[in-house]
């Protein structure tokens, strides 16, 4: 995975680029490769955002310095998936289909090295209360790899702006951990990344979370909502797709099931988002027709934020999966695997940028746009 890199430039009319990064385990290798590919083109984020597995890759971005991200996500990437699966390689879908199953099943009895390990005594026979009764696994490994990877001064304090989501256990709200609004520790960056019944709730003061993907699996209405006046170049990176062919056996039943709740409908998310703006254009042009006299504070006020809408350009990458891959590739975390899924995502975010007029910002004030790789007509 060799990485090159061209001097740091933005669109014209950009403000900012933010990446943001959908929830999905092993998938999120995919993710690494897209944000090379970026890397390569010289388009650095200013803001990554993500959910569980895109939490810690943005947790990498952010706290580190450019010329050491790739090769920081590199070493998490290769010390997660460092067990050996197999003396033999698969040469077609079905070969390749059973080495899949047989390193999800590794993954299940044994964890994954600098990630999570099964808890001792399991929680069907632990106590009620005791640390390893609510979670399969234990991830005392991920601390550790997140203390040896990530500069948490950086991530605060540093060029890169980092959010990720998580779910309050108790009262089942969503909620995003902003360095811009606390400071951020590995703590949040794990809590977003607690899927239960795997991976243990994890506390934060006086509140205990789960993964964010239990309510949305991408943090792209929060970029949105607290973008501000930037006008965005966003790289939108999802590792489930929403659409998929009908199902023909319970396997791909499981795998389609898992796609739908996961996607979280990013597309409904960037249409919703074209309306508003739709909406907000149509109003200010209403405004700009009444004399400021006649308006009230509050008209004033409107019209005044509406001066301030920004323009967005969305570049929606969506992992495709390979024919052979099924219900359990988000924990299939061979170093085969992995490597296909970083090469996929340099191939897409390589096809994406090479694309120049995607990379123009929108000319209508306030206008919204959205490009997909995988979908051109959309």
């Amino acid at each position: 995975m060799p990485s090159t890199s061209s001097a740091p430039w933005r669109p014209a009319g950009c403000t900012g680029i933010s990446l943001v990064l959908q929830g999905g385990g092993a998938l999120g290798a995919y993710q690494a490769g897209v944000y090379q590919g970026l890397h390569e083109a010289g388009l650095e984020p200013d803001w990554v955002a993500g959910v569980s597995i895109g939490a810690i890759n943005s947790a990498i971005i952010a706290g580190n310095p450019r010329e050491r991200r790739v090769e920081r996500l590199r070493q998490f990437w290769e010390t997660i998936t460092r067990r050996p699966v197999s003396l033999f390689q698969g040469f077609d879908d079905s070969s390749r289909g059973l080495l899949a199953q047989w390193s999800s099943f590794l993954t299940t009895a044994l964890g994954q090295p600098g990630f999570f390990k099964p808890n001792m005594p399991n929680p069907w026979i632990s106590a009620p209360g005791t640390p390893s009764a609510t979670a399969f696994y234990d991830t005392a490994p991920l601390a550790g790899t997140l203390a040896e990877l990530v500069d948490f001064e950086r991530l605060n304090s540093g060029p890169v702006r980092y959010a990720a989501g998580a779910v309050d256990v108790l009262s089942g709200n969503f909620q995003y951990f902003d360095r811009d609004d606390e400071t951020i520790g590995p703590e949040h960056v794990m809590a977003s990344g607690a899927l239960p019944p795997a991976l243990p709730m994890v506390r934060i003061g006086t509140e205990w979370f789960w993964d964010g993907g239990l309510v949305s699996n991408t943090p792209l209405q929060h970029v949105l909502d607290r973008g501000g006046s930037m006008d965005q170049l966003i790289f939108q990176v999802d590792l489930f797709s929403a659409r998929g062919p009908l199902p023909r056996t319970m396997s791909e039943v499981l795998a389609r099931q898992k796609d739908i709740q996961y996607s979280s409908r990013t597309r409904m998310v960037t249409d919703q988002a074209a309306a508003a703006h739709r909406q907000n254009q149509f109003l200010k042009q209403v405004l700009d027709k009444v004399p400021d006299a006649l308006l009230t504070p509050e008209e004033a006020a409107v019209k005044q934020a509406l001066n301030d809408q920004p323009e967005i350009a969305i570049l929606h990458l969506i992992y495709q999966q390979a024919a052979y891959e099924g219900q359990s590739k988000d924990y299939e975390f061979s170093a085969e695997t992995m490597r296909v899924h970083w090469d996929a995502g340099l191939r897409d975010a390589a096809a994406t940028v090479a694309r120049k007029e995607w990379l123009r910002m929108p000319e209508a004030f306030g206008g919204i746009v959205v490009h997909d790789i995988h979908h051109p007509q959309d």
